[in-house]
């Protein structure tokens, strides 16, 4: 038996953000394949004039929309007023219990603004335990 015919390219599991009570976020691990070929599409290689070589030049904004459009698969029950522990929003005049609809622009847009998001994301798309099982993953971390 050959160890490369046992691995998966992605697997998708959805994951209860932790505080926010029936928020959940359906999400893709990442490999390290995966990983490295984000990087790669995500760099440019320019010439510095001071050194007088190529260098690379990660594309912050394009990657945090390819690692978004890599993980994030879809979200369930995250109302309007959840909005208001994770980034600065204004509400006035909205039903806070109206759910936010998943769209890539949505999320994209919660993972470049909400530094609690983001650093949840990385923690949880990079740890294996949560994709191992056909349970609900559940990450304990206090917010």
């Amino acid at each position: 038996m050959e160890l490369k015919s046992l691995l998966v390219d992605s697997k998708t599991t959805w994951v209860e953000f932790p505080g926010l009570d029936g928020f959940e976020v359906e999400l893709a691990n990442l490999s390290r394949k995966e990983l490295t070929s984000l990087r790669k599409k995500c760099t440019t290689n320019k010439f510095n004039r001071k050194t007088r070589q190529f260098e690379d030049e990660l594309n912050d904004e394009k990657f945090v929309e390819e690692f978004t459009k890599s993980t994030v698969k879809n979200w369930k029950g995250l109302k309007l007023e959840f909005l208001q522990d994770l980034l600065l929003v204004d509400l006035e005049g909205q039903d806070a219990t109206k759910e936010m609809e998943f769209s890539e622009a949505n999320a994209q847009v919660l993972v470049e603004n909400s530094s609690e998001f983001d650093n949840w994301l990385n923690e949880v798309v990079f740890d294996l335990e949560n994709f191992r099982t056909k349970i609900k993953g559940k990450v304990k971390k206090e917010t």
